[in-house]
C-alpha cells in the first residue's frame, strides 16, 4: 500500500491565474485630501461651478478673473510632469475663487477621471465639508453609451439635471429662479454615470440646490462655445481670456482628459 503521507502530491489542478486570487488584497489607497493656500479655510460661496467635461474645462481655463486657492490630491494620480503654473495639459483638480469682493463663485476644473470607486469620495470633499455652496453646477458631456438616441458630431445641445431643492425652489411660487433657464431636462431613459452623478448625488444628499448641465458634443469648438454660453447667462460680468496668437489652447490639445468607465449611474 502507498504511503499517503510521503507520497509526492500530485500537481495541482489550479492555473496560475486562480492561485493568485488567493493572494492577500493590495493595501487599500489613502484617502483623498483638499489643501488650500489657507489654513483652516471653510469656503461658502453662493455658486460652486464644477468642470468635468473637456469643453467646461478650456472655457474655465480661459477665465480671466480667477485666483487659485487650492487642490484636491487624489493619491493615486502622479504628479510628474505636471507644471509650476496651471495648465490644461497636468493632470490636477485645481479650485479657484473669482476675483470679487466676497469670493460668492468657487470654480473646480477636475483635469483627471476619477474611478467610481473614488467619484464618492472626491464629491464629499467638493461639497458639504470644507466647500459649503449654496448652489451647485456641475458641467459634463453627454456619453454616447448612456444616450438613448442617435448622435450625431454636427449636432450641439445641452440638457439638464436638478435636484429636487432646486426643482421645487421655482416650482412652488417662490422668487428663486431656476439656474439653467431655457435648457430641456434630460431625457427619460438615459443616464450619467461616474463623478457627475455622485456630485449631484451629494447635492441631493446633502439639499443643496444642484443642476447638472450635460452637453454634446464631448469635444470640439462647438462644444466650448457652448459651455461659455451657459456660463455668460449665469455671470453676465464674467471674463475670458485669448492666447495671444487668437487660437484657443482647446484646439491645439482636443482630449484633455480620458474618457472614464464608471459603473455609478444616475437616471
Amino acid at each position: 500500500m502507498e504511503d499517503v503521507l510521503t507520497e509526492i502530491p500530485p500537481p495541482s489542478r489550479f492555473s496560475k491565474e486562480d492561485l493568485n486570487n488567493f493572494t492577500p488584497p493590495s493595501p487599500p489607497l489613502p484617502s483623498p485630501f483638499l489643501l488650500f493656500s489657507s489654513l483652516n479655510k471653510l469656503l461658502c460661496p453662493s455658486l460652486l461651478i464644477i468642470a468635468l467635461s473637456s469643453p467646461s474645462l478650456s472655457v474655465l481655463n480661459h477665465v480671466a478673473t480667477k485666483t487659485l486657492i487650492g487642490t484636491l490630491i487624489l493619491p493615486e494620480i502622479p504628479l510628474s510632469g505636471n507644471s509650476i503654473e496651471p495648465s490644461l495639459r497636468d493632470k490636477s483638480c485645481n479650485i479657484y475663487t473669482l476675483n470679487d469682493a466676497d469670493n460668492s463663485v468657487i470654480l473646480v476644473s477636475v483635469q483627471y477621471s476619477v474611478s467610481a470607486e473614488r467619484s464618492h469620495a472626491v464629491a464629499k470633499l467638493l461639497i458639504g465639508e470644507q466647500i459649503i455652496p449654496e448652489k451647485v453646477l456641475i458641467l459634463d458631456s453627454v456619453q454616447n453609451r448612456n444616450f438613448r438616441g442617435s448622435l450625431s458630431p454636427d449636432e450641439t445641445f445641452a440638457f439638464k439635471l436638478e435636484t429636487s431643492s432646486e426643482r421645487n425652489g421655482h416650482g412652488d411660487g417662490s422668487s428663486s429662479s431656476p439656474l439653467l433657464k431655457g435648457l430641456d431636462y434630460f431625457p427619460s431613459g438615459s443616464m450619467v454615470d461616474g463623478c457627475s452623478a455622485a456630485l449631484l448625488s451629494r447635492c441631493q444628499m446633502r439639499n443643496i440646490k444642484g443642476t447638472l448641465c450635460v452637453s454634446w458634443p464631448e469635444f470640439g469648438g462647438s462644444g466650448a462655445q457652448m459651455v461659455k454660453s451657459i456660463l455668460r447667462e449665469i455671470l453676465p460680468s464674467l471674463e475670458f481670456r485669448m492666447n495671444s496668437d487668437g487660437e484657443d489652447e482647446y484646439f491645439k490639445l482636443g482630449q484633455i482628459k480620458d474618457n472614464p468607465f464608471d459603473s455609478e449611474l444616475y437616471t
